[in-house]
């Protein structure tokens, strides 16, 4: 048994009533494990016909699957970014946005990602898509997580929301806001949230929460909807604070209100709200600024795509050593950035290296390739070098999933795979 805090169980005795036993019995079973197939990648349905383990849809989201396998994160469907280990009630929040093809849309409080990658498959490549984590640490989590997926859409900045607002005021069709909370829907899951919980953190996350949705409300544009969201079941992190924000906010109404239990779902706790802006105006930026365009160095690249690749990147732009291609439609803008669009290599010295971003990006017959066994691909992925009898740069793949790089020459590929990434 989990050694919960008594105020805690005291607070949501009062708060459920009668169906505070069948709450507190929830405790008892192991908690939910889930995976969201990325369908930038493959359908739900032909990941069904391969998938390692065994899957049972979840009710509230069509790419959603129970699973009970632990290691989720250590077979090469992973590294391909087939999937991502999700808790099942944190996948209720994105469909609420109703997310439209071709949107601006911010996930404010991104990583580690699992929300962010959910609204790439409802952009399905189309619009453009920002993703914010005011830690820098986490923001780096983020980008990987962006990166494994093959999102060519999206921007990563580390910001704090007031610096956003500033930037972006009145810009974005859709925001999520899944906020730092107390993590009460998440104390199975991680402990730490049980030793950090107390009245005065639940309070002092709702004091939090108000700056940041007052933030979101003034990036949301006119017509607009935004989702707030926490992990936790405190009226005041939840719905109190969605009453306050309405109060301050007559421009604003509530559209629907979720909340999810142990007890009565299959998963942890969850929260959320959808919110739609009726009045002001939606605001138009002029397009990004920065970088710069590097006739030698764009020169390298597109001697590469010649040699190597059977498709062509567009609104290239060279940042640094890095040539990114840009999103279409990205707006100019001054924050701190990790990544933005493809990273499709670095010039340097006279050379030109093909970036990790742009192996995840691609799909199989795009370049020149290496298909191996399970076995060869997780020794890959782990860094290792391998027999080739091709010569050059080659993506390396798994049943025809992008890896990542290697560069063969004399019967042995030269491993590229990310050491940071690495198995």
């Amino acid at each position: 048994m989990y050694n919960i805090p008594t105020e805690f169980l005291s607070r949501m005795k009062g708060q459920l009533g009668e169906s505070y036993g069948d709450f507190l019995s929830s405790y008892n079973r192991p908690p939910e494990r889930a995976i969201r197939v990325n369908t930038l990648k493959i359908s739900a349905e032909d990941f069904k016909k391969i998938s390692p383990f065994a899957l049972e849809s979840v009710s509230w989201e069509p790419d959603g699957f129970y699973v009970s396998e632990e290691k989720l994160g250590k077979n090469a469907y992973y590294g391909a970014g087939l999937y991502y280990p999700q808790e099942p009630s944190a996948m209720c929040a994105v469909p609420l946005l109703n997310i439209e093809k071709g949107g601006r849309v911010l996930d404010l409080c991104a990583a580690p990602g699992g929300k962010t990658t959910q609204i790439a498959q409802a952009l399905a490549g189309s619009g453009i898509l920002f993703a914010n984590e005011i830690n820098y640490s986490r923001a780096k989590i983020l980008s990987q997580n962006i990166e494994r997926f093959g999102i060519g859409n999206c921007v990563v900045t580390c910001a704090a929301p007031q610096t956003l607002t500033r930037t972006f005021g009145g810009y974005f069709d859709r925001i999520l806001i899944d906020a730092p909370c107390s993590g009460e829907g998440m104390f199975k899951k991680e402990p730490a949230a049980i030793e950090n919980w107390s009245l005065k953190n639940v309070l002092s996350c709702a004091e939090r929460q108000s700056e940041i949705l007052d933030c979101a409300a003034g990036m949301l544009a006119v017509g607009g909807k935004m989702v707030y969201s926490t992990c936790t079941f405190s009226p005041e992190e939840d719905e109190e604070q969605i009453e306050n924000f309405l109060k301050k906010h007559p421009d604003c109404c509530l559209e629907k209100m979720i909340k999810l239990y142990p007890h009565e779902i299959r998963g942890e706790g969850h929260f959320a709200a959808a919110i739609i802006k009726g009045e002001g105006e939606r605001s138009e930026k002029p397009p990004f600024k920065g970088g710069k365009n590097d006739v030698q160095a764009i020169k390298l690249y597109h001697e590469f795509e010649k040699d190597y690749l059977n498709v062509k990147f567009e609104n290239l732009r060279v940042i640094g050593e890095n040539i990114y291609s840009l999103p279409c439609g990205l707006p100019d803008f001054s924050v701190q950035c990790l990544r933005v669009g493809v990273r499709l290599g670095t010039a340097s010295k006279g050379r030109f290296t093909p970036d990790h971003s742009l192996a995840m990006y691609l799909k199989s017959g795009d370049c020149p390739s290496v298909d191996l066994n399970e076995d060869e691909a997780l020794s890959y992925l782990a860094g290792n070098t391998f027999s080739c009898n091709k010569n050059g740069w080659l993506l390396v793949t798994f049943k025809g999933y992008p890896l990542g790089w290697c560069k063969a020459s004399g019967g042995t590929a030269k491993n590229h795979y990310p050491k940071g990434l690495r198995f």
